[in-house]
């Protein structure tokens, strides 16, 4: 299933294909295009967190047209023979520079810019959009969740909800990234070296004769793992007991009990009572596991209600990132030859920004802290050594002075001429790197409801020149 096993070159929308004929027939396909991959800002969140660049990459480093893909499009009748030809020499020699996967990013500020031959960074444009929309949602919506189980531990169980086999595979990969513990998905664990969770499900209940002898049968193969559904019958006359009553026989062979897990019914109730008897029983270490449509607004209910809960397995709507099912992510021309291009529109939110750009993140030298973004073009500096003025990229009467910082350059080269330049770090490593970014931002940033507004500004340079396009385009 790995992007590096199977040909997705045609994974593109038919009218690439037609603007790269056109660029091949108009002798236009050599002029060197700039691309800027981003996001419009969301009804949900504030800031996203970057996810499926390596995919990205991988699928730019297996780009050719075999034969059966030169036949499929000879097929069409909508090129021809010179073209064809051209496709089956086809190389990509792009370069792209890249945030960090787990890094926090904000609506506007370029995931992945690309630099290629336009004839090659149009092509591209679907697939890049579809493989780094997806996973940067729910990445995001990952963090979410995992925000708001303050510090409790999160399962991704999303699998059997998710929009098919590639969403369940690289959807646990992006739930890792933003802060999931591990997942349930047993491929993806494979391919993306985590650990898989998993206990019994009711059917291994309704098996047995009885709820004991199943938790029995169970907690003999697993005597140090043993993590017991309670919910199949009734919780707390039955559930709960046989599930004591086995720890008992474990604890009588030295063996300690990893907990329960509720699936269903008031889990604030359940959990709350469940713990007073698992406490009573001397099973004070006992986790209680809940799983059942949660998501980051059921979670941080339960906590306000103070549920007893220790891990949270969540499905459905992380991996399908329910309440907001998709990313605004777009992938515009910035700069062709040279020269900077920006689409007008009457829509702002739809107007882009012109240039080869990049983007700095202040910080405060004291706290750490991160303080504001500036996106500027790419040959810009900023000299940290005395103070700086920040100004709003649309309301420039608002200012603000930074003093006592530094700044950091969000971007690193990812591929140069078609080759990979970068060494992607694990999973794993990926998760604590997201855990550090965040780190960086006050909480009054990251909270759920009506985060509080962070800085994201325009360098005076590329406000002027996006000033003097809009007003030239007026003539």
């Amino acid at each position: 299933m790995s992007n590096n096993t199977r040909n997705l070159t045609l994974l593109t929308d038919f009218y690439e294909l037609t603007m790269m004929y056109g660029y091949f027939k108009s002798g236009k396909k050599d002029q060197k295009a700039v691309f800027d991959l981003f996001f419009r800002p969301l009804t949900e969140s504030a800031f996203c967190i970057a996810a499926g660049i390596e995919q990205a990459v991988e699928y730019l480093e297996n780009l050719h047209f075999g034969k059966s893909e030169i036949e499929f499009l000879r097929s069409t009748k909508a090129f021809d023979e010179d073209f064809l030809g051209y496709l089956e020499n086809f190389k990509w020699m792009g370069t792209v520079k890249a945030v960090d996967e787990g890094q926090v990013v904000y609506p506007y500020e370029p995931i992945l810019i690309v630099e290629a031959p336009i004839i090659q960074a149009q092509l591209v444009e679907a697939a890049l959009l579809n493989i780094v929309n997806f996973q940067t949602l729910i990445a995001t919506k990952a963090q979410r969740v995992c925000h708001s189980a303050q510090g409790c531990g999160v399962l991704e169980f999303g699998l059997r909800r998710a929009q098919g086999p590639d969403a369940a595979i690289y959807g646990a990969r992006a739930a890792v990234i933003g802060g999931c513990t591990s997942t349930s998905n047993v491929l993806s664990g494979q391919m993306f070296d985590l650990d898989p969770k998993g206990t019994h499900a009711h059917s291994w209940v309704m098996s047995f004769d009885s709820e004991l002898q199943a938790f029995m049968a169970y907690a003999k193969m697993y005597p140090d793992n043993c993590l017991l559904l309670v919910d199949t019958y009734d919780t707390l006359a039955s559930g709960v007991p046989n599930a004591i009553k086995t720890f008992d026989w474990l604890k009588s062979q030295g063996h300690k009990p990893q907990g329960i897990r509720l699936d269903s019914g008031d889990l604030a109730y359940l959990s709350k009572q469940a713990r007073r008897m698992l406490d009573a029983a001397g099973y004070e270490d006992a986790k209680i596991f809940v799983s059942g449509d949660l998501d980051e607004y059921v979670i941080s209910s339960l906590r306000e209600q103070g549920a007893k809960i220790d891990v949270y397995g969540v499905g459905t709507r992380m991996i399908v990132s329910q309440t907001c099912p998709s990313l605004g992510g777009v992938y515009k021309l910035a700069e062709l030859d040279g020269v900077p291009k920006m689409k007008i529109s009457d829509n702002t939110i739809k107007t882009t920004n012109p240039g080869k750009k990049t983007v700095y993140r202040l910080f405060c030298r004291k706290t750490h802290m991160a303080i504001a973004d500036l996106i500027c073009f790419e040959d810009e500096k900023i000299d940290d050594s005395k103070d700086f003025v920040i100004t709003h990229p649309i309301e420039r009467w608002k200012q603000k002075t930074v003093v006592d910082f530094y700044a950091k350059n969000l971007y690193h080269k990812v591929m140069e001429n078609g080759v990979r330049t970068f060494n992607f770090p694990s999973v794993k490593q990926l998760r604590e790197n997201c855990k550090t970014y965040l780190a960086g931002f006050w909480e009054e940033y990251k909270r759920l409801h009506v985060p509080h507004e962070y800085k994201v500004d325009l360098s005076d340079k590329l406000y002027q020149l996006k000033q003097k396009l809009l007003s030239e385009a007026k003539k």
